[in-house]
């Protein structure tokens, strides 16, 4: 057991923890041009190793997480990773596989997660932190920028609409239609490696998305809350609101997680042309959504005793 891997002490827990509230409370005073998610260069391994007593304790004692299929993604070489995830902002599922990721394969194997770019505007400290563990921003260069540096990359197609769709679509999968990740794999000729997880939409309770009303009030002529477009207004159960209104940060609750990496899914054609090809890329995208689909009901018939 390496040292990154091994249980974690009191001391070492809460001294993590306190790197953390330095860490955010440094993000907050930081400049509005710094740590944007727009370098590949801002991931620091340091902290990183400094952070993973804390989550270690996450890990094993909050959450319980029960992991599998790690044997799928290969020990070197450059992975797209394509997730499904809940939990509102906390993202327990997503947060718990990228300890177990550094706790597998070390700080130094670099890898990269794509986040809504409205996380920096409407949480500039939280966007900041995240940026020092690997977070870039969701865009085509940069996702491409880091695959042809070697690096893994992780990518929630449904992105905001995904964590947090309602409570009533927990064990489906959601992309929102989003085929983009597909035309990066076509274009970087990368496996896709598919995450999955049950157990992170019981942290919170998504009731319902109010986006839709919110948006048709926003043509009529409201504005937008501080100028932006949230592209989700969720209302849900959890902590510490009770009830709340909004994309809001969340407490999640501490649900047993079971998260799962799954089989890599490969394409018949890659290159510009098969990206380019949009009955072919539709195509790819619905083989990506329907095995995950599969390994998804999978996972809630073992969980739940459920087909």
């Amino acid at each position: 057991m390496n040292e990154i891997s091994k249980d974690p002490n009191l001391s070492s827990v809460i001294q993590s923890l306190g790197t953390l509230t330095n860490l955010y409370l440094k993000a907050s005073l930081a400049g509005a041009n710094t740590l944007t998610g727009w370098s590949l260069d801002d991931r620091d391994p340091q902290i990183i190793e400094k952070l993973m007593p804390f989550f270690s304790w996450l890990y094993k004692y909050y959450f319980r997480v029960q992991t599998d299929g790690w044997e799928h993604i290969p020990k070197t070489g450059k992975v797209l990773l394509i997730g499904s995830h809940n939990g509102g902002l906390a993202i327990p599922d997503t947060m718990m596989m990228t300890y177990d990721w550094f706790r597998k394969f070390g700080t130094d194997r670099i890898a990269y997660a794509l986040m809504e770019p409205k996380i920096w505007q409407f949480l500039p400290c939280f966007g900041r932190l995240a940026t020092q563990i690997g977070t870039i921003q969701a865009h085509p260069k940069m996702a491409k920028a880091a695959l042809r540096r070697g690096a893994t990359v992780l990518i929630y197609p449904g992105g905001a609409q995904d964590v947090f769709r309602p409570y009533s679509m927990r064990n489906k999968i959601y992309f929102c239609g989003n085929k983009g990740f597909i035309k990066l794999a076509l274009m970087e000729e990368v496996p896709i490696i598919p995450l999955i997880s049950h157990g992170a939409h019981s942290t919170l309770f998504v009731i319902a998305n109010l986006y839709p009303q919110l948006k048709q009030l926003h043509q009529l002529g409201m504005p937008w809350l501080w100028g932006i477009d949230p592209g989700v207004f969720p209302i849900y159960l959890g902590l510490p609101w009770g009830i709340a209104v909004g994309p809001l940060p969340n407490i999640p609750l501490p649900i047993k997680l079971h998260t799962r990496v799954c089989p890599a899914i490969v394409f018949d054609r890659y290159g510009k042309k098969a990206a380019r090809d949009r009955e072919y890329v539709y195509q790819c995208y619905r083989k990506v959504y329907n095995l995950m689909q599969q390994q998804l009901d999978r996972l809630v018939q073992e969980e739940e005793g459920l087909a």
